[in-house]
């Protein structure tokens, strides 16, 4: 029988109408739209690093306001599905946040009691709603090798552009046991669209490389009372060490991985806070000054040494500079100026010797800005998506600049001497480029 024109006018509409709801799931919702809505079903699930990664691992998830409770479950991973038959359940704490038209609950657990060096199989949800299974190795003992990724400012074009790159970088590096960002994740801080955005360009990963994220400046927002604060998605949906000082839990704070001691620094709060500042600078010193481990490495957003034309963080420097020198600190990983350049043995110092420290700057989403040449670089590129893959093991640290394309862009080794400052071996590729 032919069909009648109203049953084929309709049918191509009601096509349309699922498709869109495959795809990023927009609805209406009053007059607002919602590119990203909340469901019952988990999503934005995430991995986050914990003080000790070789025994804990943190997860947080985001459903919808009417799934009131949450849990998880973890077992050690095995090729035979009955895996699933022995997991242990571990309820989860759970806040509401509502932001703009979207309210969401999001919940969090930390699983402790871990095997080092073991693989987990997890997943999140409750009732009937569930993830995927998804698998996650922690850390090893002081001494064995380490690999972590580092990405720079993500903050725009996030899903169409940045996308490309973590994946890119998880290819490379699957067996990395971590991921730091360097700060300004999303463009603005308080709009669930964008951290939809981060969370659906990096899919899966998120939730099976535990991330370190330190905050930049677009990861902030001023309250009514005009004061810049950090996110309001970013403690409900990261769950981290809060080992910093008070008032910056969770976006100031450390953990030490297999001889190395990590640490973020929320230098946006650096900039606008005398007592913030004051209380960072102590906690830095007390950190480094009683340092057990071999290597450390900081995260900050704004650079000691700036990259881009008419940016000098002068005060930045000045305070934290010194204790980078006095304790040895070895890598420095910074965001901001949306190009990239490192240096080490150009940096000036004041004593005259030479520095032990490598600082970079870096970025890994499609922002990007031209490079200013300036006398402590010895390697930069502009206009450049990057990603960083880092190994150490024992005395040598090696440190990959690989592009989002897959050309490795540039790439050094830091060689622990006795009883003075690291050594450099550049390796840059003979055709990577003539800065």
């Amino acid at each position: 029988m032919k069909p009648s024109l109203k049953n084929s006018f309709l049918l191509p509409l009601l096509f349309v109408v699922l498709l869109c709801c495959r795809g990023v799931g927009i609805y209406a919702q009053g007059q607002q739209t919602v590119a990203y809505p909340p469901s019952p079903i988990p999503d934005r699930i995430v991995l986050n690093v914990t003080e000790d990664l070789s025994t804990s691992m943190a997860v947080t998830w985001r459903t919808s306001r009417d799934v009131s409770a949450g849990a998880a479950q973890i077992a050690i991973a095995d090729a035979n599905p009955a895996f699933a038959g022995s997991a242990k359940t571990v309820t989860a704490a759970t806040h509401s946040l509502h932001v703009e038209e979207v309210g969401a609950n999001y919940h969090a657990v930390v699983f402790n009691g871990l095997r080092p060096n073991t693989t987990y199989a997890y997943r999140v949800g409750n009732g009937e709603y569930w993830s995927e299974w998804l698998h996650f190795t922690t850390a090893g003992n002081r001494g064995e090798k380490l690999t972590f990724l580092y990405f720079g400012d993500v903050q725009a074009n996030i899903r169409p552009l940045w996308s490309r790159v973590i994946r890119h970088a998880y290819r490379v590096a699957p067996e990395a046991r971590l991921a730091l960002y360097g700060g300004d994740l999303v463009n603005r801080a308080n709009r669930d669209v964008e951290w939809g955005e981060w969370f659906a360009a990096g899919g899966f990963i998120h939730g099976e490389v535990p991330a370190m994220p330190t905050p930049g400046n677009h990861d902030h927002a001023d309250t009514e009372q005009g004061d810049d604060r950090i996110s309001v998605f970013w403690r409900p949906q990261f769950t981290l060490p809060e080992n910093g000082p008070s008032g910056l839990e969770e976006s100031c704070y450390f953990i030490d991985v297999q001889g190395v001691r990590f640490i973020s620094i929320n230098t946006e709060r650096y900039d606008v806070s005398n007592d913030d500042r004051k209380n960072q600078r102590e906690w830095l010193e007390r950190l480094l000054a009683d340092n057990p481990n071999r290597w450390t490495c900081v995260v900050m957003h704004h650079p000691i040494y700036s990259t881009k034309r008419n940016r000098d963080n002068a005060e930045l420097r000045k305070d934290l500079k010194p204790l980078f020198d006095r304790y040895g600190v070895d890598l420095v990983l910074q965001g901001h100026d949306h190009t990239y350049a490192r240096g080490m043995t150009s940096i000036p110092m004041d004593d005259g010797k030479s520095s032990g420290t490598m600082y970079v700057v870096s970025v890994s989403g499609p922002k990007m800005a031209d490079v200013l040449q300036a006398d402590w670089m010895e390697r930069s590129a502009d206009h450049t998506q990057l990603f960083h893959v880092i190994d150490i093991e024992n005395d040598v640290l090696r440190f990959r600049a690989l592009t989002a394309t897959g050309e490795r862009y540039d790439e050094f080794e830091l060689h622990k001497t006795p009883g003075g400052i690291n050594r450099l071996v550049n390796q840059i590729p003979i055709h990577a480029g003539s800065q």
